[in-house]
């Protein structure tokens, strides 16, 4: 009987593959198993295969490709779907979603982010990607505070191919990749590359994207041990629209413009006025030509899979990532002060404010190592493995153009600082078969955190922190088997992460954000049919301490955080594939929930205090959350697909004040699919992706900020990210 903890490797294998190639395939999965679950485990998950990856891959980014997985949430800054795009999860940001590529962690180590903007057309190197809801089986990196993504990089393929891939669609958008795999050479050695570029004007206005990417792997399959060396990155140049669009912009009239414009305090020339006043939905507040986002990211992973014995094998990896890049913004009229410069006199006039182009700076490296020693027989299977990981990063500020430049020569840093974090975790994990129904899961992790930090911050003040953490996280479950096709489980898990970079900065004087706690429990039933598959799950996700937005922002903007003692999210999540006839097939799932927080503190101006609320909703948490697609393929080849997603209202502030709220939205896209072949070519695919075909107007991002003027008189601020109306993608794909 082949490994226990082989069993997630076999449910992911398909197709019909020999003897060679399937101990081949295994070996190659074996490197993620420690982070992936499969029907043993305890855990709420579901899994997304090439081919469903391949139909939707017409270059928007990886987030918009999983919009209808369930209880998922995407958004795009230019409201089409490229550039700056994101997703949540049960409500959960990218911060709070660990996300790793064949194990090795991808957030960023002091802002928790995952920025898929840095390896565009990534979805084109993937093999596999599962997405576990709540704590999860999470490793390596910070705990999952929402969810776990696992994505696994191409799999070795036995036969050579030559790929290429080519889009056109909406506000000229461009994608064109190459794709050439040697197939298995020798038996043993198998190598893969692939080049990518996609451009985009964007929705938005002045929102456009060009980016470029590429991967390589190279591996050798021997009996025993494979060695996988995997490399990756991206370039990308993305025009900011970080803004968003003021509500007013959206939908009030000339009332509600000059409203904006007398007390917002951010149209003070009369370009920025007419900028406002002459835009529609597509507005966009920067109007300076490279006001943009310039980043390259690369990463290199080395992999060994080695069995030891019968019963026993090891896994471990190097990884190093290197990150460098800078956002370019012009500022007008700023504070001289503000960049440590001294006022510019020019004859008898003191001057002590300038036009500024500044460039904002990361500079940083990660690196570190992951292992594993597992074993497995008939009724048992134990892991017992960890990671050490490093980051450094460097965050500086360049002036690189100054209209009144006194003494500052350019490239001067107006402010420089530096962080180091240390990360180490240990984990057991045992999977007991108890007997023909009942599996047992147990998983303990301990994880220590040092995180430094010297220098100034961009506002130039002194950020010094010196702190370290030790987590103790553990999860256990059970899975009972009720028939050969139906089983149910439930588990309980407890995960604490770190507060992130931001959260340091902008606390209280001589105070520090504290630690995060959740506790996890899931239940479900899962049942695997031919005709009807269906899993049903509930889950209730206990907070201590969570960071939520105040409603008070910091000096570049950004929303600041605090703890509140209680908060919780519980919820009811359904999903199905119905197949209705051999052509015809429905795939669907609904999330129901409930997210609340028991006290909190709204902080709306310094001068003005706080106000408390109790039993209010977690921000940008919908209670409703569904996806369908209907599939009818009425000839070989030829597939036909609507696209059906509901999100419900989200609030912007944790005040459930329903004048600050993202309304409900519902949108439905067409896609359109024939794959073919012709003498010479192994396939021909086409593809037509009409998104939004009924011209919804919806927003699915946004932020809120407000200030007292006066003794009682509120002004407050929604801004939104609009996404695009009806648009297309034409896809032309052709495999040799």
């Amino acid at each position: 009987m082949k490994l226990f903890f082989f069993a997630s490797a076999i449910v992911l294998s398909f197709g019909v593959l020999s003897q060679d190639s399937l101990k081949t395939r295994k070996l190659d999965d074996v490197i993620v198993y420690a982070t992936r679950a499969n029907e043993k485990t305890p855990t709420t998950y579901s899994e997304i295969t090439p081919k469903e990856l391949k139909s939707r891959n017409l270059g928007q980014d990886l987030p918009i490709l999983l919009n209808f997985s369930p209880s998922l949430v995407t958004t795009s800054d230019a409201g089409a779907g490229i550039g700056y795009t994101g997703m949540r999860i049960r409500g959960s940001d990218a911060t709070r979603i660990n996300v790793t590529v064949n194990g090795i962690p991808l957030n960023d180590s002091e802002s928790h982010g995952v920025f898929w903007v840095n390896m565009p057309d990534f979805s084109s190197s993937v093999s596999n990607i599962q997405i576990q809801r709540g704590v999860g089986t999470s490793s390596n990196g910070a705990a999952a505070f929402g969810a776990t993504v696992n994505l696994q990089s191409s799999n070795v393929s036995v036969e050579p191919f030559f790929e290429t891939s080519n889009t056109v669609g909406s506000f000229n958008t461009w994608k064109t990749n190459v794709v050439y795999n040697t197939g298995l050479m020798n038996d043993v050695f198998n190598f893969e590359a692939r080049l990518s570029k996609i451009s985009s004007d964007g929705y938005i206005d002045r929102s456009a994207a060009d980016l470029k990417s590429y991967y390589l792997s190279g591996g050798r399959y021997g009996e025993k041990t494979m060695i996988k060396a995997v490399l990756f990155g991206g370039q990308e140049i993305t025009q900011q629209a970080w803004y968003g669009t003021p509500e007013a912009r959206l939908t009030g009239g000339d009332t509600e413009i000059q409203e904006l414009i007398d007390f917002g305090g951010e149209y003070g020339t009369p370009e920025l006025e007419a900028n406002l006043r002459n835009s529609g939905r597509t507005f966009n507040y920067y109007t300076y030509d490279n006001e943009v986002d310039n980043y390259r990211q690369d990463h290199y992973q080395l992999h060994l899979a080695h069995t030891l014995a019968a019963n026993w094998d090891l896994t471990g990896a190097l990884h190093y990532t290197r990150g460098r890049g800078y956002f370019e913004q012009f500022r007008e009229n700023d504070e001289l002060v503000n960049y440590g410069l001294a006022d510019v006199v020019i004859g008898t006039e003191t001057i002590s404010t300038s036009d500024i182009v500044r460039r904002r700076w990361l500079d940083n490296h990660f690196y570190g190592l992951t292992y594993a020693l597992n074993y497995g027989s008939d009724n048992l299977g134990i892991s017992l493995g960890g990671a050490w990981n490093k980051y450094d990063g460097d965050h500086f500020g360049e002036i690189i153009w100054a209209q009144f430049a006194g003494n500052v020569d350019i490239r001067d840093r107006y402010y420089d600082g530096n962080g180091v974090k240390k990360d180490f975790n240990t984990f057991l994990k045992i999977n007991y078969q108890v007997n023909d129904k009942l599996n047992l899961f147990g998983d303990a992790q301990i994880r220590t955190i040092n995180y430094e930090t010297a220098g100034l911050d961009s506002d130039r003040s002194s950020y010094d922190i010196d702190t370290d953490f030790t987590f103790f996280n553990p999860k256990v479950g059970l899975t009972y088997t009720l028939n050969s096709s139906t089983n149910a489980y439930a588990s309980y898990a407890i995960g604490n992460r770190e507060p992130v970079r931001s959260d340091f900065i902008d606390a209280n004087p001589g105070t520090e954000p504290e630690h995060e706690t959740l506790r996890n429990f899931e239940a479900g039933i899962r049942s695997r049919g031919s005709k009807f598959s269906y899993e049903a799950s509930y889950y209730y996700m206990d907070y201590k301490n969570q960071l939520v937005v105040t409603g008070a922002v910091n000096d570049v903007g950004a929303p600041i955080r605090t703890n509140v003692p209680q908060s919780f999210r519980m919820g009811v999540e359904l999903s199905g594939i119905y197949r209705l006839t051999d052509q015809l097939t429905w795939t669907a799932n609904l999330t129901l929930s409930k997210n609340k927080i028991d006290q909190f503190s709204e902080i709306v101006s310094a001068s003005f205090g706080e106000i408390q609320h109790s039993d209010s909703d977690i921000s940008f948490s919908p209670n409703v959350i569904s996806g369908s697609d209907v599939r009818f393929s009425p000839t070989q080849g030829l597939t036909l697909q609507l696209l059906t997603k509901y999100v419900g209202k989200q609030f912007l502030d944790n005040t459930s004040n329903d004048d600050r709220a993202i309304d409900a939205y519902l949108t439905n896209d067409i896609q359109i699919s024939y794959d073919f072949k012709v003498k010479g070519v192994k396939n021909i695919g086409l593809s037509l992706l009409i998104n939004n075909i009924l011209d919804e107007e919806y927003s699915s991002n946004g932020y809120t900020w407000g200030y007292y003027y006066g003794a009682d008189v509120l002004y407050q601020q929604n801004n939104y990210y609009p996404q695009a109306g009806r648009n297309f993608l034409l896809g032309l794909n052709l495999k040799f």
